[in-house]
C-alpha cells in the first residue's frame, strides 16, 4: 500500500529530475542558439562611414559595404534634373527620384545589377545618363532605375543616413 509519504517522495523526485533535465537541455541548446548570432567580423561590417568632402560634383566613388560594392554619386544639377524629369516616364519598377534619395545631391545604390548580380559600369555609360551593365545590356538612369535591358528591378538603395554634412553612414548599427 502506498502511503502519503511515498507520494510526496515520488512527486519530489519527479520534480527534481525534471528540473535537472530542463537545465541540461538548456545547457545543450544554448551554444546552438548562440551560433545564430552574427560574428564579430560581420558586426564590424554592419556600417560603413564615408567622408563625402572630397567627392566633387558629378564624381562617383565605389565603397565596399558588407562585401558588396556601393556607388556614391555626387549628382550635378543636370543629373538631378534628368532624374526628376524621368519620374514621369513609364518604367518597369516605377519609383520617384525623391523616394530613392535622402539628399537630392547624393545617390547611394548597391552596385549590383538586379539581373545576374554583375557590377554595372560607372555613371554616364548608360543610354539614360546613368549606369550600364555590359554583361547583358541593362541600362539604369541617374537615379539607379532600370530603363532598358533584362534587369527586373531598380538598383537597390541600402539603408543610409547623413551623420553630418560630410559624413555618410551606410547600413544600420546592429545593437
Amino acid at each position: 500500500m502506498v502511503t502519503q509519504q511515498d507520494d510526496n517522495r515520488r512527486d519530489f523526485l519527479i520534480l527534481a529530475t525534471s528540473a535537472v533535465g530542463a537545465v541540461g537541455v538548456a545547457g545543450a541548446v544554448w551554444p546552438f542558439i548562440r551560433s545564430w548570432s552574427p560574428s564579430a567580423d560581420v558586426l564590424a561590417q554592419a556600417t560603413t562611414e564615408v567622408n563625402l568632402s572630397n567627392i566633387q560634383e558629378g564624381q562617383m566613388i565605389t565603397v565596399p559595404w558588407q562585401g558588396k560594392p556601393v556607388f556614391i554619386l555626387h549628382r550635378s544639377p543636370d543629373q538631378i534634373a534628368a532624374a526628376k524629369k524621368d519620374d514621369a516616364e513609364t518604367m518597369r519598377q516605377p519609383e520617384k527620384d525623391a523616394d530613392r534619395v535622402k539628399d537630392e545631391k547624393w545617390l547611394v545604390v548597391l552596385a549590383l545589377c538586379t539581373h545576374l548580380g554583375c557590377v554595372p559600369q560607372p555613371v554616364g555609360t548608360g543610354d539614360y545618363g546613368g549606369f550600364l551593365c555590359p554583361c547583358h545590356g541593362s541600362h539604369y538612369d541617374t537615379s539607379g532605375r532600370i530603363r532598358k535591358g533584362p534587369a527586373p528591378e531598380n538598383l537597390p538603395v541600402p539603408h543610409h543616413e547623413f551623420k553630418d554634412a560630410n559624413t555618410l553612414v551606410i547600413g544600420k548599427a546592429v545593437g
